[in-house]
């Protein structure tokens, strides 16, 4: 695995499941009792935007979270308001963005004290920046394995309470099948936890399709997908991103499609096809 997110850290992709991820744990941590967050595909957890040439040499955060800081005294009250609350832990107010927490600090973030956070890292370097970056908090546990591997060992978590985020880098061409199998595998292994799954949207993307086997892979759990197009889906490259939540917490489908909304108001293009909430299986 070659794969670096400071090549992508920031960028359109990065803020919906992001912002989605953080707004489902913040209605999971309503309630007392304590939860587990499995970051299966953590990255290094830190990003700098403006010093590292990864991030300089694509600029794909200037068209994402640069966006949404040029806006963040207005954006503070709406409903991307507490995600970028999160963001002010590491960019003062009154400064340009240069930090871009990845979704293990995020989560610790978001946690409380007696939650557990699981982070999976497989490459070398990314999970030593990772383990370093998290080894004065008791509540996060580095792991250097495989991701697709750690779905299978790592679940059902104690506690039985919690999400697990799957986001592969789709290097190789299987892993939407990947995807689906580890979503009705993890199901079948734990229930009642929430998987939240994200994956991209290039030109010639079958969302119609996608969404069949999604639903086919959760049996009877609850089932949302949220989509983002930020360019016209005829373009070369990501033109969009989704996230599908399975288990969605209680609250989560309004909070995600007033997220959606501005993220579309923010990023999305002329001629894109902005930003999709599906509700594939209701809960019983």
């Amino acid at each position: 695995m070659n794969y670096r997110h400071a090549f992508h850290a920031g960028n359109h992709a990065d803020l919906l499941k992001h912002a989605l991820f953080d707004a489902a744990l913040g209605q999971l941590t309503q309630k007392a009792k304590p939860l587990v967050v499995v970051d299966a595909f953590a990255g290094s957890g830190l990003y700098d935007l403006r010093l590292d040439e990864r991030a300089d040499r694509t600029g794909e955060w200037r068209g994402g979270v640069a966006r949404l800081w040029e806006h963040r005294i207005d954006e503070l009250a709406g409903p991307l308001g507490p995600f970028l609350q999160r963001l002010q832990s590491w960019n003062p107010i009154d400064a340009e963005f240069r930090w871009y927490p990845g979704s293990p600090l995020l989560a610790l973030a978001g946690m409380r004290r007696d939650d557990k956070l699981l982070a999976v890292e497989k490459h070398p370097e990314e999970h030593e920046r990772l383990a370093q970056r998290l080894a004065e908090d008791p509540r996060g546990r580095v792991y250097q394995e495989d991701g697709w591997t750690a779905l299978t060992s790592f679940l059902p978590p104690t506690p039985r309470r919690g999400i697990v985020l799957i986001d592969p880098p789709f290097e190789v061409p299987n892993e939407f099948e990947r995807l689906t199998k580890a979503l009705a595998s993890g199901l079948r292994r734990w229930a009642t936890g929430v998987f939240a799954l994200w994956y991209p949207i290039k030109a010639g993307f079958d969302l119609g399709a996608w969404e069949a086997s999604l639903t086919n892979a959760v049996g009877e759990a609850p089932l949302l997908n949220m989509a983002l197009n930020v360019a016209p889906s005829g373009e070369a490259g990501l033109v969009g991103s989704g996230l599908a939540v399975a288990n969605p917490p209680f609250g989560f489908d309004q909070d995600a499609a007033a997220i959606g909304a501005h993220l579309e108001t923010l990023l999305a293009q002329p001629g894109a096809a902005g930003f999709r909430l599906a509700r594939l299986r209701e809960r019983l």
